[in-house]
């Protein structure tokens, strides 16, 4: 498993494999025991305050309207908190990054929405369950200003056909001029510190355990991972967009299901670290 993804990094799938299996016991990941992760509405929101300025990597997550539901999507909360905190732990630990933390040693984990001052603070920005999100007129002018101002923003955890084309029809009012493109694999975010020759199609822990084991959340509709993006004129990746597939699981669910965690979570973080690279340098 270490291998396909990482290929001709040998030294660096070792440690990335040592750090997960045998390092796993540290402060952010949730590690309480192989049980439920709380996520979405019920935990408390984090807001970034007006006087912080540490200079470290942080995720912020964006919260926004949903005018439809997608099954097993919670809109902006789904994946809240704990995808964000366990990749910046990740992130520590196998690279140099310094991350975020709060006065207790955790990793700060911000949510933003589109009007929020803050936004212009958050280098990166992450949303899950964008099949279901719109933008108001203002909302889509504050994006495009933050994305155009050199912010970078992932999608992630929206499946199907439905779901494609609300996101696609909301990201092309934000962003008209620049087409949507499959990310080739010669490109340079698949080869920041890992080399990834496939996407990997990750479901939902909740489908995972109810269906034996199927990674495909909508059947035909979603046979394989799409891994897309939006460049700007000079070739810097503005959006990246793994659709029909939920890399974000593979950080968040990492304590609650050692099965689970073996088989995506070396994949998924090889995934989050390249792209955390490639958005903090270009």
């Amino acid at each position: 498993m270490y291998r396909e993804v990482m290929r001709g990094r040998p030294l660096l799938a070792s440690a990335v494999a040592v750090a997960l299996v045998v390092g796993g016991a540290v402060s952010a990941l949730a590690q309480r025991g192989w049980g439920r992760i709380p996520e979405g509405y019920g935990v408390p929101i984090q807001r970034m305050a007006a006087t912080h300025s540490d200079g470290s990597f942080v995720v912020c997550k964006l919260m926004y309207r949903s005018v439809r539901s997608e099954w097993l999507g919670m809109g902006w909360a789904t994946d809240y908190p704990y995808a964000g905190m366990n990749l910046m732990t990740r992130v520590s630990e196998l690279t140099k990054t310094p991350i975020s933390l709060d006065a207790d040693g955790e990793p700060n984990h911000w949510v933003v929405s589109a009007m929020d001052p803050a936004l212009f603070r958050c280098p990166y920005l992450m949303a899950a369950d964008v099949g279901t999100l719109h933008f108001s007129e203002p909302e889509a002018e504050r994006m495009r200003a933050y994305l155009l101002k050199g912010g970078f923003l992932w999608v992630d955890d929206f499946w199907g056909t439905e779901a494609w084309r609300q996101w696609s029809r909301e990201i092309s009012r934000v962003l008209p001029e620049y087409p949507i493109i499959d990310i080739p694999l010669d490109h340079p975010i698949r080869h920041t510190l890992y080399d990834l020759q496939t996407i990997p199609q990750v479901t939902a822990i909740q489908n995972w355990r109810g269906t034996g084991g199927s990674t495909s959340e909508r059947g035909a509709d979603s046979p394989h991972a799409n891994f897309r993006g939006i460049a700007d004129e000079k070739g810097r990746l503005l959006v990246v967009m793994s659709h029909n597939t939920d890399i974000a699981d593979t950080w968040e669910r990492e304590s609650e299901d050692h099965e689970f965690f073996l088989q995506f979570a070396p994949q998924g973080y090889a995934v989050g670290i390249n792209v955390v690279l490639y958005a903090l340098t270009h």
